[in-house]
């Protein structure tokens, strides 16, 4: 089983940045698939980056050209970069691993977009 634990979320105004951070720990030997969801009140939880081991990112169309996913191997770390963030993109926001068919989830972290 993968650990993962995320940090970096927040309350910030519209048009600011912030950066998750996603360490995972455990059995991470053999993750082949990266990913950062987010779940807003009232809303399914949705795909936001992924990147595959080797492969390029993907972004959902609502992210793309704000927020950039990044990965340090050295660290076991997942990123997620959000610039120009807006009210809409308020949610809780899950770092997910993938590891020869068996997925693994964090606790999620709190982003807030408000004035």
């Amino acid at each position: 089983q993968v650990q993962l634990v995320e940090s970096g979320g927040g309350l910030v105004q519209p048009g600011g940045s912030l950066r998750l951070s996603c360490v995972a720990s455990g059995s991470i030997f053999g993750i082949n698939y990266m990913a950062w969801y987010r779940q807003a009140p009232g809303n399914q939880r949705e795909l936001v980056a992924d990147i595959p081991r080797g492969g390029s990112p993907n972004y959902s169309d609502s992210v793309k050209g704000r927020f950039t996913i990044s990965t340090d191997n050295a660290k076991n770390t997942l990123y997620l970069q959000m610039n120009s963030l807006k009210p809409e993109d308020t949610a809780v926001y899950y770092c997910y691993t993938n590891r020869n068919g068996y997925g693994d989830w964090g606790q999620g972290t709190q982003v807030t977009v408000s004035s």
